[in-house]
């Protein structure tokens, strides 16, 4: 029998609300953390609100499908920071601009990213085998 597992849409949102939390405070708070885990913090934090997002959007594809296309938007969006004209530079000026897009490029960040999104990865795994366990208590 094949295992279909369908995300709840509900539980993912609360999920991106808290990583976006965390992500927030991990920068007002950053003096607190140590500096090499500070570096990468809230990066791997970005692209693990990004896979939680695309597992929301997309909330029936396989874990695989999901995390393939989280770590491209991450990388395509790491790769655009080589990219400098007015318009685009403008837009990062902004808060919310500079959040999504960055302002320089990094290989540090795609590392982060893909520590990022294996910490997605292994929360819906955690969540699907969860399902699982319950679902099969209910037969």
């Amino acid at each position: 029998m094949i295992f279909k597992y369908t995300r709840n849409r509900l539980l993912y949102a609360v999920l991106i609300i808290i990583v976006m939390i965390l992500g927030l405070l991990s920068g007002k708070y950053g003096y607190i953390i140590p500096d090499f885990i500070d570096i990468y913090l809230g990066d791997a934090l970005w692209a693990s609100m990004i896979y939680l997002g695309v597992a929301f959007i997309f909330n029936k594809k396989r874990l695989k499908i999901v995390a393939a296309f989280g770590l491209s938007f991450c990388y395509l969006i790491e790769i655009s920071q080589l990219y400098h004209a007015n318009w685009i530079d403008n837009i990062r000026q902004t808060t919310l601009g500079g959040l999504i897009l960055g302002y320089g490029f990094l290989w540090s960040d795609l590392v982060a990213y893909s520590m990022g999104i294996g910490i997605g990865v292994i929360i819906d795994l955690i969540i699907s085998k969860s399902y699982k366990i319950v679902e099969s208590n209910h037969r």
